[in-house]
């Protein structure tokens, strides 16, 4: 007999997720997480501590109520590395309890360490001290995460050559910083920066940043980082970054060199399974370290499953948990669909941005046909009373049967307001829904009904010339 029915690696979202509904199935489960870092990188240095840095920017900067009281209002004038960690040393502590909370709630037993696979059914477990101890379990779980990619080019010294780990080990906020990759990371920590008053380089190999999102709603955010004092260089290759007594020097491929007090890299993300001894286990990861799967998040090891970001794409926490909470289900027997194909996405840049659905380009690439409604918070109440003139919200409608085929919002409240257009678009709703739902008012959900009025008329006036 094994010594636990479902052996989960790694206490991230989705490694948690998968201990709690093994155990609400009434397994014996057990989590394998180093002492210093239960709730993973997602509490500890990724997610909850970068999402916390913005809110501290935010309401220290006073940025989002200048429009209200002047370019010049600051709620602090001198704002500190330690003004910014104390919120987030606060909330990391208290979500850290929370998890542990809960995983002891559900009799979920803690393994203390880092494992790696002696066989496929078998983990040794080694403690900060080197204590080592084997457990067995019919169901291995892998959810370890990733970490900051590292150039093997570069030389990191987490002060003036960092990468998105090290911003929340800054000493001082610097006064110039240059950030290397325009993806959601690297835009997050740039636009935080700039709010800060940061004189921010973002250097990108690429013609574009956040390809992904709608193209109208990236013009906006690269429109308001510039009103920051953010320079962009895209189609640009960083050839070498020298470090000197009074900061760094990165030297692109194309001659130019961008004087900075701090460099950060954000150039992709590492899976972390270099140390788990995977070949042990009859399993391999890519040049990346990531894993692959099916669609039950089962490797090539039918009882191995992995979840969250060490499988890849999307990398999200949202979806991680769901991964995580499909894969133990699977491994428990329970009765499992696949993971919902409508997954929304929230990028924490200043101003936010969230859509789901497709966007215009992908919808004229496959040759659908779609009508736009917009609304903007200029035009709403709730955005006057809360300073924010420049929000914006996009539905894009189908002309033949009235459905929602994308939803995107750029602005204040976007990763909340985005999941009435996923519940309308989940439910198989139409436009019509939106048009006769009565929203509260002022707020800023009133923008769907606006939206969904603007696209009607527009539908209205093609259906009126072709009658």
């Amino acid at each position: 007999m094994t010594d636990f029915d479902v052996l989960v690696l790694g206490s991230g979202p989705g490694g948690q997720k998968a201990a709690i509904a093994a155990a609400k199935l009434e397994r014996r489960v057990a989590i394998v997480e180093r002492r210093d870092m239960i709730g993973g990188v997602c509490i500890n240095t990724g997610t909850i501590p970068s999402k916390t840095l913005r809110e501290a920017v935010l309401y220290l900067t006073g940025l989002t109520q200048r429009d209200m009281y002047g370019q010049s209002y600051r709620l602090k004038e001198d704002i500190t590395v330690t003004d910014l960690t104390v919120r987030t040393r606060h909330v990391v502590g208290r979500e850290v309890d929370v998890i542990r909370n809960q995983l002891a709630r559900n009799r979920v037993t803690v393994l203390s360490g880092s494992g790696h696979f002696v066989d496929p059914h078998t983990v040794a477990v080694v403690d900060e001290r080197g204590n080592e101890i084997k457990v067995t379990a019919d169901k291995i779980i892998v959810a370890t995460g990733t970490r900051p990619a590292r150039p093997a080019s570069v030389q990191f010294d987490d002060q003036t050559i960092i990468d998105s780990d090290g911003i929340l080990q800054m000493d001082q906020v610097p006064d110039s910083m240059v950030v290397v990759g325009a993806g959601v990371i690297g835009i997050e920590y740039a636009s935080m920066f700039a709010a800060l008053g940061t004189k921010v380089t973002v250097v990108e190999r690429r013609d574009r940043m956040l390809d992904f999102c709608d193209l109208e709603v990236v013009e906006a955010l690269k429109y308001h980082l510039r009103d920051l004092a953010v320079t962009f260089r895209f189609g640009e290759t960083v050839a070498a970054v020298e470090k000197h007594p009074r900061g760094a020097l990165t030297i692109l491929e194309s001659g130019k060199k961008i004087p900075a007090s701090t460099v950060m890299y954000s150039a992709g993300r590492q899976g972390m399974t270099e140390n788990l001894a995977l070949t042990a286990a009859g399993l391999t990861a890519d040049d990346r370290g990531r894993i692959a799967v099916d669609e039950f998040y089962r490797t090539s090891v039918p009882h191995i499953y992995a979840v969250g970001d060490v499988i890849g794409f999307p990398s999200l926490a949202a979806t991680s948990m769901e991964q995580g909470r499909l894969a133990a289900y699977h491994a428990c027997d329970e009765p499992v669909s696949g993971l919902n194909g409508l997954q929304p996405i929230g990028i924490y840049t200043i101003p936010e941005i969230s859509f789901i659905g497709k966007t215009e380009d992908e919808l004229t690439d496959s040759l659908i046909p779609f009508e736009v409604g917009v609304s903007r918070y200029r035009e709403l109440a709730r955005g006057q009373i809360i300073g924010d003139t420049y929000g914006m919200l996009k539905l894009l409608v189908s002309p033949e049967d009235r459905t929602l085929l994308g939803v995107h919002v750029f602005g204040t409240g976007a990763t909340e307001l985005i999941h009435i257009g996923q519940a309308v678009m989940g439910c198989g709703g139409t436009i019509d829904y939106l048009v006769d739902a009565v929203f509260n008012y002022p707020t800023l959900a009133e923008s769907y009904k606006v939206a969904a009025l603007d696209a009607v008329n527009k539908l209205r006036r093609v259906a009126r010339i072709t009658d």
